[in-house]
């Protein structure tokens, strides 16, 4: 989740366009700040990791509301659209259709925590659905936490492109280059998850793939938000992002993630057994 959080973080002062399209931008100027990306994010993570690996999807998605209600009213103010707010608010949240890039941002622990991409599949769905039951919504979620299992598991770049390409439809052919002179805001799943991937795609590193989402504009901090998360999978994350993370989320997100870390080393324990 290091990468998800860094690349919300960093991509924050570009968003709406703010930038101008260029991988040469100051990292972490002053008013850089986690946004609905990141507290959404820790609401997922808390609610997994609290559940363990076996719930089914009646506890998944009960728990998901859940904390995603409560940071949503901790940090009320940060970046929320309209509708989520609403859902944040309401007495008895229901789905809404979303196909917005929502579900996306949020869904990086999913895939870090299940043993078989089946089951990555099916907790990133549930999570989407609670709120963007929309297709499009679904499909958003699936892929981002399908792409970064098959990154930590060790899969090529080019076999995540195809898994993508053959099992979500998305188009994957156009480079950074062809994308970035047209493209603008948009905070649709279809319209941002795709860019997002390819900005993963043609990086070399986490910062890498998060400063390739920046500069395409648009919703920056989703994007790099969801670059980053996948590049996480499958570069790593060293010591000195993870540093330059931690410093940068208050105390109650940083327990969430220590958390998430403890059981995630234990996953990882598990599977070299």
């Amino acid at each position: 989740m290091y990468g998800a959080i860094l690349g919300d973080i960093i991509g924050s002062p570009y968003e709406f366009d703010c930038g101008e399209k260029t991988k040469e931008f100051e990292l972490f100027p002053a008013y850089a700040r986690f946004t609905d990306d990141t507290v959404m994010t820790i609401a997922v993570a808390e609610a997994l990791v609290g559940l363990g690996t076996d719930a089914d999807e009646e506890h998944v998605k009960a728990d998901v509301v859940r904390f995603m209600r409560h940071w949503g009213r901790r940090y009320p103010r940060i970046g929320y659209g309209g509708l989520f707010r609403q859902w944040l608010m309401t007495d008895d949240p229901q789905p809404y259709g979303s196909c917005g890039n929502g579900s996306a941002m949020r869904v990086s622990s999913v895939g870090w925590l299940y043993d078989s991409l089946t089951r990555t599949r099916e907790v990133a769905r549930w999570t989407a659905e609670v709120t963007h039951n929309h297709p499009e919504g679904v499909k958003g979620a699936e892929t981002v936490a399908s792409a970064i299992y098959l990154g930590r598991m060790g899969h090529s770049k080019e076999e995540i492109k195809d898994y993508i390409t053959q099992e979500f439809g998305y188009d994957l052919t156009r480079t950074l280059d062809e994308i970035r002179p047209t493209y603008s805001m948009d905070a649709t799943c279809p319209s941002s998850v795709p860019e997002a991937i390819t900005a993963f795609l043609e990086s070399t590193d986490v910062i890498d793939a998060i400063r390739n989402a920046v500069s395409l504009g648009g919703d920056t901090d989703t994007t790099a938000c969801i670059a980053g998360g996948i590049a996480e999978g499958f570069y790593g994350c060293p010591d000195d992002l993870h540093e330059e993370c931690v410093k940068r989320i208050p105390a109650d997100m940083r327990e969430v993630l220590f958390a998430f870390d403890m059981m995630r080393e234990e996953r990882r324990d598990g599977e070299l057994c």
